[in-house]
């Protein structure tokens, strides 16, 4: 039983190591990755889909501390049936700040600060949408290699300012803020339009990371 004790308190010292090692490696390195989103709910006939694709280039100022930003494309679509209602093409400019806790051996838990700028149009009213947002989340990241890791990320608030300017028509602005941001069934920005609150986030992402 002793013999089994310190084997496992070895193994566990030595992960430890090996993680602060890798932790103090990682000050001045660049890193690579890209967030993926998927949401998609159905009531009935409607479907609202959103979708986001944000690569992300960073690096690392402290052992622990890293910043980058992230620039990708959104699309945001809403159906009955075979008829779409709103067809929402975006572009996402992201700067971010990540703080990074080791858990245990190459598993991470990092939360993160972003400013993400999105703009776009409308396709099936001619209507342009301008957001501006401030969003926390945290996630996690497991190093399968020193160079190459897999990461979860979830939104857990975020505030944001949303501009809707149909073509020919008076703009409205919506301010929002939300706690652990959960979806519902009808996503879309179209309170100019329709009635519902802006949601152009997707509350779940993951992505692979490389670090260079």
């Amino acid at each position: 039983m002793k013999k089994l004790l310190l084997v496992a308190g070895l193994a566990f010292f030595g992960l430890t190591a090996q993680a602060q090692e890798q932790s103090k490696g990682l000050q001045g390195a660049w890193f690579a990755t890209s967030q993926f989103g998927y949401q998609q709910t159905k009531t009935g006939d409607d479907t609202a889909t959103n979708l986001s694709v944000i690569p992300i280039v960073g690096t690392f100022v402290t052992p622990s501390v890293a910043v980058g930003a992230g620039v990708g494309i959104m699309n945001i679509k809403s159906e009955t049936g075979s008829v779409t209602n709103a067809n929402t093409n975006l572009m996402v400019v992201e700067p971010l700040v990540r703080k990074y806790w080791n858990i245990a051996g190459n598993f991470y838990f990092f939360g993160q600060l972003a400013t993400p700028i999105i703009t776009g149009k409308e396709k099936e009213a001619d209507t342009k949408v301008t957001q501006f947002g401030v969003a926390m989340s945290g996630g996690f990241d497991f190093f399968v290699t020193k160079n190459f890791s897999v990461e979860f990320s979830y939104d857990l608030a975020n505030f944001t300012s949303t501009t809707i300017k149909p073509d020919g028509g008076d703009k409205t602005t919506i301010n929002n803020f939300s706690l652990a941001h959960v979806a519902t069934a009808d996503p879309i920005y179209v309170n100019a339009l329709g009635g519902s609150m802006p949601n152009l986030t997707t509350p779940l992402s993951f992505g692979f990371k490389f670090v260079f």
